[in-house]
């Protein structure tokens, strides 16, 4: 739901939080990216940096260019305007998974949960076009939706200690990536060979708020024949 004005909560002596609505929404979501694409594009208003999440943006700022109630009235000033003009348009990334086996070992779960069969599971997680809604959690960790509610999963009762690095997940209606090792709640039906975070690269995450992904699956010898 968007709000009719925003809300806003002072996160520190240099962050505010600036929230536009609450849910997963794409209406929602695509104002929080048209106000950072706004933000941006205004030069020495003392904004270092711009954090969108679902429904919401963290903007950090040096308070010695800036105070706190000016960069309050700049944001809800910058909201009366506020268009796509200009925006980037969404890149589209097909990625490949390997489904199920010890690369999804919920997958078979997920399908009795529903009533289906692993290969419908599948069938529905491809089939879909997902938007990026945010990047967050570790590095390069994309946030989509919306998962099918055919598939739609609850997270894990007890978060995994580690999921591996490509692990391809589902949490409620959200899929996701786990660009890195790490630990982890959602449920794993998949592992891709592409790589989500490059710290040497440029941008280091091929993704990033408002592009759009799909996936399409591949078994074991792709997936080890994958370029490195």
């Amino acid at each position: 739901m968007l709000y009719t004005q925003p809300k806003f909560r002072v996160m520190g002596d240099r962050s505010l939080l600036v929230e536009l609505g609450d849910g997963i929404d794409r209406e929602v979501n695509q104002r929080v990216r048209m106000l950072c694409h706004q933000v941006r594009d205004r030069k020495g208003c003392g904004v270092i940096e711009l954090i969108p999440g679902y429904a919401g943006v963290l903007i950090i700022f040096d308070p010695l260019k800036t105070s706190l109630s000016a960069l309050k009235t700049g944001i809800a000033s910058a909201l009366e305007t506020v268009t796509s003009e200009g925006m980037p348009e969404p890149r589209m990334l097909r990625i490949p998974v390997a489904y199920g086996g010890d690369f999804g070992p919920d997958l078979n779960w997920l399908a009795e949960y529903h009533h289906l069969t692993p290969e419908a599971v599948i069938r529905y997680h491809t089939a879909t076009t997902y938007q990026v809604y945010m990047i967050g959690f570790t590095p390069g960790f994309p946030y989509m939706g919306e998962v099918p509610v055919e598939i739609a999963a609850p997270r894990r009762s007890t978060p995994r200690t580690h999921v591996p690095q490509g692990s391809v997940a589902i949490a409620q209606r959200q899929t996701g990536i786990y660009p890195a090792a790490s630990p982890g709640g959602w449920q794993i039906i998949g592992r891709t060979p592409f790589r989500l975070f490059d710290p040497a690269a440029v941008p280091p995450t091929p993704l990033e708020a408002g592009d759009l992904v799909t996936f399409y699956a591949i078994g074991r010898e792709a997936f080890d024949a994958w370029p490195p």
